[in-house]
């Protein structure tokens, strides 16, 4: 916390608006647009329930096909499950780890030729650095697919100067305990256009149809954020730049420390575009190393310090091993290598200290 969310939090007792919704809520939703450039924004109970309204407002329906990053967290995948729909994975790229707009085309240009192009795409930007978003909005214009952009880590990133989450259609904002601000659960959706997220506003707040008693013409869903945790909001918002700067500080001294090592090296920072360094990710080589990235895991854990796999990418997950897959090799490679590396904003100059110390000795020199 940063000390900002205090003042706002009494507000909401001292005016007792405790219930969802309020004028914390609507602040909240205006200053969020004011930071990401998006002319309008409805704030949610997670990133999910954003996403999964999305997927809603864009018609996704059962048996529609969505193309979607297959390197990520289920959770950008649930919602057209949700739906009905069906994931097609899109392996990523080695530049900045995102989806591969290479073979985004493949896909594309095949949908298209079988007559069945897909009803969305949704554009994860990993670990808080944007896509290649020039070329990706440039396939989504020729060939009609609109983009959903899963900005849930790259809040405060941008690409080419623009936020990531406001170059598609709709894009998806995380505020989960563990992302760079916290609202301890929420999300935002945001857009341009007024009538998506107007009628987001109605499809959260159960679908009430403007009538004096309780009428319903849609399925709808209990989906806004509290005016409590948008107080919270409120004032992590205000040192969100200082989150970024942190978080690249972090990565900076993993980097300088350990990016010398035999076999160890980091994610890349893509040319288009600044990452917010949400989480520093290493990579171990172990035929270089003389250890592997579960080693290192493991030796880290014995020392009661966190560290977690890359994301398994989702054609390798039970639940969705039966969908189509363009590649996988690069998003299967990173997997069996990738270490998150512990990067919170509070993360001390000794906890960092800490770290390095353990993993140089367990990677040989």
């Amino acid at each position: 916390m940063s000390g900002w969310e205090q003042q706002f939090v009494q507000d909401a007792f001292d005016t007792n608006w405790i219930a969802p919704l309020g004028p914390h809520v609507n602040a909240f939703e205006e200053e969020f647009c004011e930071v990401v450039g998006s002319a309008h924004a409805a704030a949610l109970s997670s990133g999910t329930a954003a996403l999964h309204l999305a997927m809603i407002l864009q018609g996704i329906e059962p048996g529609d096909e969505v193309l979607v990053s297959d390197l990520t967290f289920s959770a950008s995948v649930n919602p057209i499950i949700y739906c009905g729909g069906k994931p097609v994975f899109i392996d990523s790229e080695t530049a900045s780890w995102n989806l591969d707009p290479n073979l985004l085309e493949d896909a594309l240009k095949k949908k298209a030729a079988a007559g069945n192009l897909p009803k969305a795409m949704i554009i994860v930007h990993l670990y808080g650095q944007a896509a290649d978003m020039e070329a990706i909005c440039a396939l989504s214009e020729q060939y009609g697919v609109p983009i959903i952009e899963d900005a849930a880590e790259a809040l405060g990133a941008t690409h080419h100067g623009r936020a990531p989450g406001t170059l598609g259609r709709m894009g998806i904002y995380s505020f989960n305990g563990n992302k760079i601000i916290t609202t301890s659960g929420g999300g935002m959706l945001v857009s341009d256009d007024k009538a998506l997220i107007d009628q987001a506003r109605k499809l959260a707040t159960q679908a009430r149809d403007p009538a004096p008693h309780y009428q319903h013409s849609q399925i709808g869903y209990n989906y806004r954020l509290s005016n409590i945790l948008a107080g919270v909001g409120r004032g992590q918002l205000r040192v969100l730049s200082d989150r970024v700067q942190t978080r690249r500080q972090n990565f900076d001294f993993y980097c300088n420390n350990l990016g010398h090592l035999p076999g160890i090296s980091f994610m890349p920072e893509a040319p288009w575009g600044r990452s917010n360094r949400w989480l520093t990710v290493m990579q171990v080589n172990p035929e270089l190393s003389g250890s592997d990235r579960e080693q290192i895991r493991l030796a880290l854990e014995e020392e009661n310090i966190e560290s977690r796999p890359v994301w398994k990418p989702m054609h390798l997950q039970p639940i969705y091993a039966q969908y189509e897959v363009f590649g996988g090799h690069v998003s299967e490679h990173l997997f069996e290598r990738g270490l998150c590396l512990p990067s919170g904003s509070s993360l001390t100059k000794s906890d960092l200290n800490r770290i390095v110390y353990l993993i140089r000795s367990i990677v040989c020199t």
